[in-house]
C-alpha cells in the first residue's frame, strides 16, 4: 500500500522541483515584523561560535558516559548537571523554579511486558501477530494492568474529525469499546483539504490515539508505512519499547492500548474480513467515508510496571536592558533527552547516544547563549535558554513548561527552537519549518540574507514536522515560533546530495545506537544556523513590537488571547 508518495521520492522533488515551487521569501524590510538593523556588537559576537565549542558540547552530551540521556535517568542527570555548570560560566542567572536552575516535574515511568503474539480471530480465520517484527504494543493507560477482552475491530480511515474542512471519520458511530485501525497521516491528495502535502497535526500518532479514545474506543492500532509516519518501522520499535514516560495523567479519555503494525502485518488483518486494504484505503479517500466494522474480534492483556519519577527542564536567564520590556522574552529551546540504553543493534551496542538528536541543538542555544554574552549590553528584551526532558517521550518537558511557564504567554516574544543540526556542511538554503505562519518570516530572511543564503519552507511537509518538536507545544499556548529544519542545498554540490545524505542519516542512525559523533561530520553549517538563530533571536529581543501569527493561522486565537490576558 503506498498511500503516500516514497520519502526518496519526496526528498528527490524536494531538491529538484518542491523548492522551486517554494514561493520566493518577501523582500527584507517589508510587512509586519520587518527587518531592524543588529545593534553594534551582534557581527563579532555571532563570528565568536566556532566549530570547536560546538563539537565538544557534543561530545561530552552523546559520550558513552551519559548513557543515552534517557528521561530521569543517570546519564540524564549528569546531562542536567554539564548544562547548568555550562550556563552558570556564561553568566546566566538561574531561569528556573523558586530562583534555581532546573524546573523539576514528575512523569510516570510505563514498563510493558507484552505477549509474544497477538491473535485476531474472524470469519477467514486466526491470523497471530508476533511482537517487534509485525506489532508494537504499549499500554495507553498508568495501571498495572491495560487490556482489550474479545473487542470488535473497525477500521477508521484516517481516525480524523476537522470540522473547518468538513471531515469526520467518525459519522456518529457507536464505537464505544471498539478497537480502531487506522491509517497513518492525514488526507495529502488536494492541495485545497488539510494543506495537501503539508502534515498537520491531524496526522501525527499523537491525535490518532487522542482521537481514539475520545470515541471510547478501548484500543488504538496504526498501520505504520515508512512514507506515511516519516520513518522506517524500526523507529518505532526502538521509540517505543522500555519504559515509556508520560505527565501524570488527568481526567482525559484514554485507550487501554496504543499500538502499531506492519503494513504486510494489516493487509493479512485485514484479509481474515474478505476485504482488500487497498479498497478501505480508497474508501477512507473521501469525506463520506464511515467507519467499516471488520466482523475481526481480539483480547490483548499488558501487564505494567509503574514508576513515579522526577525529572527536570534546566534554564537560563539573561536580563534584558530594555526597563519597559525586560518583563518580556525571547524563549531557547532544545532537548536534552535521548532513548538511553535500548535493544542491541546488530554489532550489540545498546547505547542511544544521540549525538545528533540532539546533543547537537543543546550545543547550538550554548553556543547562543555564550554568544550574547559577548554583547557589549544585553538586548532589550529578556532572553531565557531552556534545555528540555523527555522530548523523546512525547514532548514532555515543553509541555510541562507550557502548562507552568515561567513567564506569561503573553509576555513570550517569540520561541527560537533547535532540534537536529546539519552535520553535512556549509549550506546555500535555510529550512525553516513553519515558514508562512508568522511575521518571523522577515527576521529569519534577513538573518539568511546576511549569510547569503535563501529561506525555503519545509523541505519535508508530508512529515509533519512543525508538530514533532518542542515548538509546538509554546506555539499551542500562542507563542510564534522559528524551528530551523533540514538544509537541502549545499554549497559545491549537486542539489541531490543533500536530501541523499539525509535519507541516508535517518535510514541508518535515526533512533539508532549509531547516533554517535563521527570524524566526519562538517560542523560549518551548524556554525551558519547558530549564527542564524543568535542574529533572529537578538533582532526579535531588540524590537519595538511582538511578532504574531498570520491572520487565519491555527495558533492565532491562542496569541490573541495571551495578549489580552496580559500579566
Amino acid at each position: 500500500m503506498r498511500y503516500k508518495r516514497s520519502t526518496l521520492v519526496a526528498s528527490a522533488l524536494a531538491a529538484a522541483g518542491l523548492l522551486l515551487a517554494c514561493p520566493p521569501p518577501p523582500p527584507a524590510g517589508e510587512g509586519e515584523g520587518a527587518a531592524a538593523d543588529l545593534p553594534p556588537g551582534a557581527a563579532e559576537a555571532a563570528a565568536g561560535i566556532t566549530a570547536e565549542e560546538l563539537r565538544a558540547d557534543v561530545a561530552y552530551l552523546s559520550s558513552d558516559e551519559l548513557e543515552g540521556r534517557g528521561t530521569a535517568s543517570a546519564g540524564e542527570r549528569l546531562a542536567r548537571e554539564y548544562l547548568r555548570e555550562q550556563i552558570e560560566a556564561i553568566g546566566l542567572e538561574p531561569g528556573g523554579e523558586a530562583g534555581g536552575w532546573e524546573q523539576p516535574f514528575e512523569v510516570i515511568g510505563i514498563t510493558a511486558t507484552v505477549p509474544a503474539t497477538w491473535t485476531f480471530r474472524g470469519s477467514g480465520g486466526e491470523l497471530t501477530l508476533a511482537t517487534w517484527d509485525e506489532f508494537i504494543a504499549a499500554s495507553g493507560v498508568q495501571s498495572e494492568t491495560a487490556a482489550i477482552a474479545d473487542a470488535e475491530l473497525v477500521f477508521a480511515g484516517y481516525g480524523i474529525q476537522a470540522p473547518e474542512y468538513e471531515w469526520d471519520d467518525y459519522k456518529g458511530a457507536d464505537l464505544e469499546g471498539k478497537v480502531l485501525v487506522m491509517l497513518n497521516n492525514d488526507p495529502e491528495w488536494d492541495p485545497g483539504l488539510f494543506e495537501g502535502e503539508r502534515r498537520l497535526y491531524y496526522g501525527r500518532w499523537t491525535y490518532k490515539y487522542e482521537s481514539a479514545a475520545r470515541q471510547g474506543a478501548v484500543g488504538a492500532i496504526i498501520i505504520h508505512t515508512t512514507p506515511s509516519a516519516g520513518y522506517p518501522y524500526q523507529v518505532v520499535q526502538t521509540s517505543w519499547t522500555g519504559e515509556q514516560f508520560e505527565l501524570p495523567a488527568g481526567d482525559e479519555p484514554r485507550c487501554q492500548v496504543e499500538a502499531w503494525v506492519t503494513e504486510d502485518a494489516a493487509r493479512r488483518l485485514i484479509e481474515l474480513t474478505g476485504r482488500d486494504l487497498d479498497e478501505l484505503v480508497a474508501a477512507a479517500r473521501s469525506r463520506d467515508f464511515a467507519p467499516v466494522p471488520l466482523g475481526v474480534r481480539t483480547s490483548l492483556a499488558l501487564t505494567n510496571r509503574l514508576n513515579r519519577v522526577t525529572t527536570a527542564n534546566v534554564a537560563g536567564l539573561l536580563r534584558g536592558s530594555d526597563p519597559e520590556l525586560a518583563d518580556e522574552v525571547v524563549i531557547y529551546t532544545a532537548h536534552y533527552d535521548h532513548l538511553g540504553i535500548g535493544e542491541p543493534d546488530d554489532e550489540g551496542d545498546r547505547i542511544y547516544n544521540g549525538a545528533r538528536d540532539n546533543a547537537t541543538g543543546v550545543a547550538m542555544v550554548l553556543a547562543a547563549a555564550r554568544a550574547f554574552t559577548r554583547l557589549p549590553e544585553p538586548p532589550r528584551r529578556s532572553l531565557l535558554f531552556l534545555f528540555v526532558a523527555a522530548e523523546e517521550q512525547g514532548l514532555l518537558g515543553s509541555a510541562y513548561y507550557a502548562r507552568h511557564p515561567t513567564f506569561p504567554p503573553g509576555k513570550i516574544a517569540a520561541n527560537v527552537n533547535l532540534d537536529g543540526g546539519n552535520i553535512w556542511g556549509p549550506a546555500r538554503d535555510v529550512a525553516y519549518i513553519g515558514y508562512g505562519k508568522s511575521s518571523l518570516d522577515a527576521v529569519v530572511d534577513a538573518a539568511a540574507a546576511r549569510q547569503g543564503r535563501q529561506v525555503f519552507g519545509d523541505q519535508y511537509p508530508d512529515r509533519g514536522s512543525f508538530y514533532r518538536s518542542d515548538q509546538f507545544n509554546l506555539a499551542k499556548i500562542g507563542v510564534p515560533a522559528i524551528y530551523l529544519g533540514k538544509s537541502a542545498l549545499f554549497i559545491d554540490r549537486p542539489d541531490d546530495w543533500g536530501p541523499q545524505q539525509v535519507e541516508e542519516w535517518e535510514a541508518r542512525s535515526y533512533h539508532q545506537p549509531s547516533d554517535e559523533l563521527e570524524e566526519s561530520w562538517n560542523l560549518e553549517g551548524m556554525i551558519q544556523d547558530a549564527r542564524l538563530a543568535f542574529e533572529a533571536g537578538l533582532e526579535i529581543a531588540q524590537a519595538d513590537g511582538l511578532p504574531s501569527w498570520k491572520p487565519g493561522d491555527e495558533f492565532e486565537a491562542a496569541r490573541l488571547e495571551a495578549l489580552a490576558a496580559g500579566d
